[in-house]
């Protein structure tokens, strides 16, 4: 029985195989802007596949139920079931081997969120006598992966990251191969990216997808620009279970889909101005007849419940008066948290939303209670600490934050670095500091890192035939003229 699958051809016409076996213990990343065809590359491995491996499709839009006409997976409807309910179909799907979609669209974004947690929990803790290979599609992984913390709550965010995490780092024993499709790079957690060996990257515009992207896939910066120039429908493939070498590959065609969903622009209706103000107002109001009506508000406290209410709260201010918190004293500790976090070992190859966690679990250890820097501020604070910009004078730190306005906030501690050398008027910079900033240790991600804040104006670099680079920032005073 062969194990590959054809996922598409070439410009040539050369089929692109896909090895399903070989997917089974590497697991792959989809990555491409909103349209660049991720759904329909993903339905093509799916439908492609169904007849070799046990199939568990994590579908948060509703797209994927078609697939139940032709190859018969069973269709989950998430908003049906219970959280209990939920888990117990979970194990029985890996007991029994079923090909499924955990149909989400009927639940909101973190209902969502929360059931596929559990969902995907329940089939990493099946038994071992039921470890069968299943192939696990989660689409729009970025919003069960966050890469920091969003809209939604903490215990939410910790229970889906913990499943994701385990999906792709630890699932392959238990047979759970992880195919994960993000709209953005940026937006998915790196600990659930990095686990991946195999690499499909799709069109997308945004500098720091594109750059991370090229890295993924061994490309240099002048080759990303491929990345922006792709065709809907087209893809870079790279990895053990399709190629060793980057390949462009236009996905082959489908047997399922929407039949609903219009590609394209339509024709309008002909209808007449005044015929479609009928449409649109005609018995409006028995349509809102219809409609159900709000709760009724709570029945208004009594006047002498609300009196004694007051009085008793009055008696507890002044029986147990409360003492003041000096919040300067907390805001000191907090920043020195942060500064004793950014100067240990390896923190900075840690990802941003678990150097936070960090933060907040030794503030909790501290019982400090006050105000909490938010993800954001963090982020800043973190890497102003890891840049040293404490040791310089206010003036200077003004100055430096001043034009550090429009960077981003993953590469704010690169640009820090590089200002504060500036300043000290270092005509060369330290390589090993700007990439501990960075979270790398790979030199071709420095290089696109100056390439990339060179070309948003930020620095200017100078690079002689020796291959000494000069870094210097405009604005900045204290550095060597020109």
């Amino acid at each position: 029985m062969t194990t590959s699958i054809t996922i598409g051809h070439e410009a040539t016409g050369k089929p692109v195989l896909f090895d399903i076996e070989e997917l089974l213990a590497t697991r792959l990343l989809v990555q491409g802007n909103s349209g660049s065809g991720k759904s329909h590359l993903l339905r093509r491995l799916i439908e492609e596949s169904a007849g070799m491996v046990q199939q568990v499709v994590i579908d948060p839009e509703g797209d994927f139920p078609s697939l139940a006409e032709e190859f018969g997976h069973v269709v989950i409807d998430g908003s049906a079931y219970s959280p209990a309910e939920i888990e117990a179909l979970a194990r029985r799907i890996r007991e029994h081997r079923a090909s499924v979609v955990l149909d989400l669209d009927g639940l909101e974004v973190e209902q969502q969120i929360r059931c596929a947690a559990q969902f995907l929990t329940a089939l990493f803790d099946a038994p071992r006598e039921h470890w069968y290979p299943v192939l696990v599609v989660v689409d729009e992984a970025q919003m069960f992966a966050p890469a920091v913390a969003g809209e939604i709550a903490e215990d939410t965010r910790r229970m889906t990251l913990s499943a994701m995490t385990n999906l792709m780092c630890r699932g392959r024993k238990r047979g759970l191969a992880g195919v994960v499709a993000t709209q953005r790079l940026a937006k998915l957690a790196k600990n659930v990216a990095a686990e991946a060996s195999n690499f499909l990257m799709g069109r997308t515009f945004l500098d720091i997808d594109m750059v991370r992207a090229a890295d993924l896939l061994g490309m240099e910066r002048r080759q990303a620009e491929r990345i922006r120039e792709l065709e809907r429908g087209h893809f870079l493939a790279l990895g053990p279970a399709i190629t060793r070498l980057p390949v462009a590959v236009k996905i082959g065609p489908v047997k399922t889909g929407l039949k609903a969903r219009a590609e394209g622009l339509m024709a309008l209706p002909d209808t007449a101005p005044a015929d479609m103000a009928d449409l649109l107002t005609r018995d409006l109001a028995s349509d809102v007849s219809k409609a159900p009506p709000p709760p009724a508000p709570p029945p208004a406290p009594r006047v002498e419940e609300m009196e004694d209410s007051i009085a008793r709260a009055e008696e507890r201010q002044l029986d147990d008066p409360r003492p003041s918190v000096d919040t300067s004293a907390i805001v000191s500790r907090i920043a020195e948290i942060i500064a004793e976090l950014a100067a240990e070992e390896g923190i900075a190859f840690q990802s941003a939303s678990a150097q936070y966690q960090t933060f907040l679990t030794r503030c909790r250890r501290e019982r400090l209670i006050g105000p909490m820097p938010d993800m954001q501020g963090f982020r800043r604070k973190f890497a102003i600490a890891g840049a040293g910009l404490a040791e310089l004078d206010e003036a200077t730190q003004a100055q430096i934050m001043h034009l550090s306005g429009m960077v981003d906030d993953d590469l704010l501690g690169p640009f820090l670095v590089i200002a504060k050398a500036a300043h000290a008027g270092e005509t060369e910079v330290d390589e090993d500091a700007l990439a501990r900033s960075y979270g790398t240790s790979s030199p071709g991600r420095i290089r696109r890192l100056l390439d990339h804040l060179e070309r948003q104006g930020l620095i200017v670099v100078r690079e002689d035939f020796g291959g000494s680079r000069t870094v210097m920032v405009p604005g900045l005073e204290g550095q060597p003229a020109e």
